[in-house]
């Protein structure tokens, strides 16, 4: 290629393409990689709620458009976790998932900080 203007270009539109090729790549490597995990908040999820947090609930199903994933995380106390129950059992799947976990050291209101 000459160092001429449209020589220039093309390697400029080669760059970009090999730019976005890595972008891409990078991207999907790091698709396997867990989420970075954050600190619970102090307080129940449940608006008007100012208990401690004391469960962490998760729900994964499948969004309505057949798509994919959703996976939902709130953070209760412990009775409004006893209320709660699998919402979108219609939208179950093979990796559908409802699980109730414990925050800091097991649920009874103290946290592990």
């Amino acid at each position: 290629m000459g160092d001429t203007k449209s020589g220039r270009e093309e390697q400029a539109r080669d760059e970009e393409r090999r730019r976005i090729r890595r972008d891409i790549s990078e991207a999907r490597e790091r698709g396997d990689e867990p989420d970075p995990t954050a600190d619970p908040p102090a307080e129940c999820h449940r608006r008007g709620c100012s208990e401690p947090v004391a469960y962490s609930v998760t729900e994964r199903y499948q969004e309505e458009t057949g798509k994919g994933a959703v996976e939902a995380t709130a953070f209760l106390c412990a009775d409004h976790t006893a209320e709660e129950s699998p919402v979108n059992l219609d939208d179950a799947y093979e990796g559908y998932v409802f699980h109730v976990e414990p925050v800091g050291d097991g649920g009874d209101g103290e946290r592990d900080d």
